[in-house]
């Protein structure tokens, strides 16, 4: 796995969840973006990549598209307390 030379950004408050998550489900970045398809998220590896990089802004139909895909809440992914 190729690791990040950079610190994380400050665009967006998922990317690091998103890694975690996708990493502890054994999902690649491409079968990932193949699943976030599924769920109506159409973006590139580049994208995806600047994304859990914290360097790319997330919209809130992405938010809600990403936590379906890997099948959290929301609010999970926003890092919210689920108690």
């Amino acid at each position: 796995m190729k690791h990040r030379k950079e610190p994380p950004g400050d665009k967006n408050i998922i990317g690091t969840k998103v890694v975690a998550v996708r990493t502890a489900k054994g999902l690649k970045q491409k079968e990932f973006l193949a699943k976030l398809q599924t769920f109506g998220l159409d973006i590139s590896p580049t994208s995806l990549s600047r994304l859990e990089g914290q360097y790319r802004l997330v919209q809130d139909y992405e938010v809600v598209a990403i936590a379906k895909a890997l099948d959290i809440s929301v609010s999970e992914l926003l890092g919210e307390d689920t108690e």
